[in-house]
């Protein structure tokens, strides 16, 4: 009896029903990446252009003679442009790995070849591999900001 289990685990075939569900799951998955790759571009754009023009805002105001005010605008200004472009760079790969699983999950089930079926669920493992570390990371570092933050609160009542 046990041996028909192992059978049947490791046996696993996609009915009608799971290949309806993997098919819808990757529909929307293809459109959440679409989506995300639009908003990488608009972050792109919007720290480039934010960037830009709080460089230009901040270049009038104060400073001496040498322009040390202009340079600084222009350094931070270049700073918020940097940032942006690393968060879009950051967010891209989750959208590349959801699009990947869409687009193959698609064709593995047109095709009925599972080596596709079993590329797509790898770039789903590497999405949800991608978004815990990035979790696990967040928890750490807010753990490490609320240690300081009670730290500073406590010593500053003293």
């Amino acid at each position: 009896m046990e041996e028909n289990q192992n059978i049947s685990l490791f046996g696993l075939s996609i009915d009608p029903a799971a290949k309806a569900h993997l098919s819808e799951a990757a529909r929307w998955a293809r459109f959440l990446a679409i989506v995300g790759f639009v908003i990488i571009g608009l972050i792109v754009l919007i720290g480039i252009f934010a960037g830009s023009i709080l460089g230009s805002m901040t270049g009038g105001l104060g400073g001496n003679e040498l322009g040390s005010s202009r340079v600084t605008s222009g350094i931070m200004g270049s700073f918020f442009i940097v940032i942006y472009i690393l968060v879009a760079a950051f967010y891209f790969f989750p959208c590349l790995f959801l699009f990947r699983f869409a687009t193959k999950m698609k064709t593995a089930l047109a095709s009925n070849d599972q080596e596709t079926v079993n590329s797509s669920f790898q770039n789903l493992k590497k999405l949800f591999r991608f978004v815990g570390i990035f979790t696990i990371i967040m928890l750490a570092i807010y753990a490490i900001a609320l240690v300081f933050g009670l730290l500073g609160a406590g010593l500053s009542r003293m």
